[in-house]
């Protein structure tokens, strides 16, 4: 009782003044910023200009949409102005009675610049035309079609695109907040809760982990986010999870595993992040999704397992309360996985029998001293 008051008094007035630094965030963002890059690099980003688009924010993105369609309304509103002033078309040209101008009815800057948007938006309110006069203005028509036409496809498919990444998807797929260590099946696990909040199912799902920590090599080289494989599996395995409920996943703490020198009292005083991964494919869209978190020692719970979430009603449906989701339950867990595997082949040894090659039965003859 005592060790599990000491550990909840350690985490709750200690652990916020020793903020670990996080990779991962908890809902999945990366912790990370590129420094000292050159400038020559930074232009392979407009090299890759969808992709560029497509992970600007909001806020830049609908101000790049604004600007790119004022800016080429205005663009060739100053082209058909100076079309009608080199043509003397304008008013202050006083144009002769059988004038035929380029385009009709462009008297300044400003209806220039309507007519600028009815032709690239199609419009065409009838009023302002361009006439067979004038070869410049033919051409400069067709040249404000195709680049209209080019504009509204990048940014109309640069909106919706963003609108539909699979990124939305991966907010409906919750992680517990917690990782538990206990005993499942007669092993040590450490197990993680997720579940997905849609009925609609990921196809193909697949979760893994990664171990982050500080490591030095024996040539003395200290490497930072050294990163170690984690292996996560349900009952029925880590491929094509059937993921209608929710799903507990554990990783075994064998002597494989990199939590099997680990116990219950130097839990936190370790020094990782351990990032969870789950990829699947989102059944409506049939876009890949990546699901991420991560979990620091003072988010791993040494001793407990998860309350019991699925019960099953009168009527014959399942029902799942996400009230319980997170929540764990204490249980009897030895401190450390070494423990617990030396204790079963203690009692492995104990149920053999051993053979003694030189142990020599003798018989010993008994005689009675005793006489009648």
């Amino acid at each position: 009782m005592f060790k599990h008051l000491r550990k909840w008094v350690i985490t709750r007035f200690f652990g916020h003044s020793r903020q670990r630094a996080r990779l991962v965030s908890k809902d999945g963002r990366c912790n990370i910023e590129f420094g000292n890059v050159e400038a020559q690099s930074r232009l392979i980003f407009f090299v890759d200009i969808w992709t560029t688009v497509l992970d600007l924010k909001w806020r830049y993105k609908m101000t790049i949409f604004i600007t790119a369609f004022l800016g080429s309304w205005f663009f060739f509103g100053l082209l058909w102005y100076a079309v009608a002033y080199i043509h003397k078309d304008l008013p202050e040209f006083h144009p002769s009675a059988n004038h035929t101008p380029c385009v009709e009815n462009i008297n300044g800057l400003t209806s220039a610049f309507l007519f600028s948007l009815e032709t690239q938006v199609t419009i065409g309110y009838g009023f302002r035309c361009v006439t067979e006069q004038c070869a410049t203005a033919i051409f400069l028509l067709i040249c404000q079609s195709i680049l209209g036409v080019m504009i509204n496809s990048f940014m109309c498919g640069a909106i919706l695109a963003k609108i539909s990444r699979p990124k939305k998807r991966a907010k409906t797929i919750m992680f517990s907040k917690n990782a538990v260590i206990s005993k499942r099946g007669g092993k040590l696990c450490l197990l993680i809760r997720v579940a997905n909040l849609r009925k609609s199912l990921l196809i193909s799902s697949h979760i893994y982990g990664k171990l982050l920590k500080t490591t030095v090599t024996p040539e003395g080289e200290t490497i930072i986010l050294d990163q170690t494989n984690i292996n996560f599996v349900v009952d029925a395995g880590n491929e094509n999870l059937f993921f209608i409920s929710p799903l507990t996943i554990y990783h075994i703490i064998d002597h494989h595993s990199p939590f099997f020198h680990m116990a219950a009292e130097t839990l936190l005083q370790q020094d990782f992040e351990l990032v969870v991964f789950l990829d699947g494919t989102v059944e409506s869209t049939s876009a890949t999704c990546q699901v991420r978190t991560s979990y620091v020692p003072e988010e791993v719970l040494w001793g407990y397992r998860f309350a019991p979430i699925v019960s099953k009603t009168k009527e014959g449906k399942y029902r799942v309360d996400f009230h319980n989701f997170s929540k764990t339950v204490e249980v009897e867990t030895p401190h450390c996985a070494m423990c617990l595997y030396n204790e079963k082949d203690a009692r492995a040894r104990m149920k053999r029998g051993y053979d003694n090659p030189s142990f020599i039965l003798s018989e010993v003859n008994e005689t009675d001293d005793t006489k009648m």
